[in-house]
């Protein structure tokens, strides 16, 4: 192989990682968890419990029902079978679950941007009514 293919084909393998590193490190899909954002569920209050994202008070209430009937649990995805966590929200969920260890979250996590709407039209102002018109259509009488 000559010097300058080996040069190409270098240069290539460096741009397409670099190019997949890119967008693995700007993937809006993946949730950015730090080691810090933790809840045991196997020992955390309703109060902690509701810092979840998409977990309001009343879910909080019935994963520690839950708990208190049928145990600890021993995987995380047993907590699908709780009333009101399904398999959707169980995925947003996990990478703040565990089943060991202290819970470190502080601080309720937004769910902004979990369902994939636009703000934008919440902040375009309505467009304003049609005057009323006090014309008569054509071929109608009064």
């Amino acid at each position: 192989m000559t010097p300058r293919i080996s040069r190409l084909l270098a240069m290539a393998l460096v741009a397409g990682l670099s190019t997949a590193a890119a967008a693995v490190a700007e993937d809006p899909a993946a949730p950015a968890v730090s080691a810090g954002k933790k809840i045991n569920i196997n020992q955390a209050t309703s109060a902690q419990l509701a810092m979840l994202p998409r977990i309001g008070a009343k879910v909080a209430d019935r994963i520690v029902e839950y708990r208190k009937a049928h145990g600890s649990f021993n995987q995380p995805e047993q907590l699908m079978e709780v009333k009101g966590i399904g398999e959707k929200l169980f995925l947003q969920l996990k990478p703040y679950l565990s089943l060991s260890g202290s819970t470190t979250l502080t601080a309720k996590i937004s769910s902004k941007g979990t369902r994939g709407g636009s703000n934008a039209r919440k902040s375009e102002p309505k467009p304003a009514a049609k005057p009323a018109s006090n014309t008569v259509p054509v071929g109608k009488v009064r």
